[in-house]
């Protein structure tokens, strides 16, 4: 069996609930090849990515899959790209609001995702949820822990990858229903 490292981020802004989490924690505890380890992490720059690489250590993933909220994206959208910024257009949960700093100095401009994103998007509209790649994963802390991990396991066989999710319906539309979201995720991950 080979494990999964997978994480939700908690809710941020002004939302009571994120998508992530839930969908995640309504995993099963094991999807095709994969024994799946949850984590909720914090919507926190830097210190969401410590979490991840923390948790990591114990579990020793074979790939490492972040799912994040993207009010206003109407499909499940894996992401293709980490570039290196941070730029808040709001503050995160400690109260950061950097504006067009690096997330790592010196760091390389961006980082493509090590999963692959065509055949998740494949599986996931196969599943008859809405799917489409995503070339921009922001730059708050979706993009801030997809970055760092990246940055992290470049040149290693773990593979990185992060996922946006829609918002549900009762944070507003465009949403998705929770068991869309989970089926994409499962769909996703059978993809790896």
């Amino acid at each position: 069996m080979q494990k999964l490292l997978i994480t939700g981020f908690d809710p941020f802004g002004s939302e009571h609930i994120n998508p992530a989490w839930e969908a995640v924690k309504a995993l099963p505890e094991q999807i095709g090849s994969y024994v799946l380890c949850k984590l909720e992490i914090p919507t926190v720059f830097g210190l969401a990515a410590e979490k991840v690489l923390a948790l990591a250590q114990e579990c020793k993933p074979d790939a490492i899959l972040c799912i994040g909220q993207a009010g206003g994206r109407s499909a499940v959208t894996p992401e293709r790209i980490a570039v290196n910024i941070r730029d808040g257009k709001i503050p995160d949960n400690a109260g950061f609001q950097p504006s067009g700093q690096p997330v790592v100095p010196d760091g390389p401009a961006a980082y493509f995702t090590t999963v692959p994103v065509n055949k998740m998007v494949m599986a996931i509209g196969n599943a008859g949820v809405p799917s489409a790649a995503s070339n921009s994963a922001g730059a708050f802390v979706c993009n801030d822990t997809l970055y760092t991990l990246l940055h992290h396991y470049a040149g290693t066989a773990t593979k990185v990858g992060f996922i946006h999710v829609p918002y549900l319906p009762e944070q507003g539309t465009p949403s998705l229903p929770l068991d869309q979201i989970v089926k994409a995720l499962e769909a996703a991950i059978s993809a790896l």
